[in-house]
């Protein structure tokens, strides 16, 4: 029996000091982790960073293919107009000053996409930023973009950008017939 006693008083003792971590052990994964952190948040923001200008230029790529389209579709209907009126609604399209597309018709000039304000048909409504045909700034803002037109010239922005003006780009209107809209590369600084 008293071996069995001095047994139990041994495991006792063991089970006592056997409490948990040193204090050195909580500081090695306290600092493992806050390397880990330093070096993961940096990468973290680039992302988002990175996420904005490959918004901006999805954007900017889809502006300019729409223009391209709008203006083939010109150039194949050799400025008939349409014998009826377009399926996607807004009348029938003289393919001089308007166009039909799935959609509805779309305002031009020059042959290319007009720069028309918000709700009206044009370049915003041909580019398909959104599900909306004719969106409001409401959707347009719900899905993180920021539209501005101001006579032939439209500005394309992206929401969440530290600096809006210097993450965009713009499209201007053909000047005359025979010439192409001018899209500007995109500004990425502010991005």
């Amino acid at each position: 029996m008293n071996n069995t006693k001095h047994f139990s008083t041994f495991n006792l003792t063991k089970i006592k000091h056997a409490k948990g971590f040193t204090l050195i052990e909580l500081i090695v994964v306290i600092l493992i982790l806050a390397i880990l952190a330093a070096i993961a948040l940096p990468r973290f923001t680039n992302l988002q960073r990175d996420a904005r200008i490959a918004k901006l230029n999805a954007a900017r790529g889809s502006v300019a293919a729409s223009s391209a389209l709008v203006h083939a579709t010109i150039l194949a209907r050799n400025n008939l107009a349409d014998p009826a009126t377009c399926p996607g609604g807004g009348g029938i399209a003289n393919n001089t000053s308007n166009v039909c597309t799935e959609a509805g018709v779309i305002a031009v000039v020059f042959s290319y996409p007009d720069v028309t304000a918000i709700g009206t048909a044009g370049l915003l409504s041909a580019a398909g930023l959104t599900t909306s045909f004719n969106p409001t700034i409401a959707e347009l803002n719900g899905d993180g973009y920021n539209y501005t037109s101001t006579g032939t010239v439209a500005t394309f922005q992206i929401q969440g950008a530290p600096t809006p003006a210097s993450c965009q780009f713009t499209y201007t209107e053909p000047a005359a017939a025979n010439s192409s809209p001018v899209i500007t590369p995109a500004v990425t600084t502010g991005c």
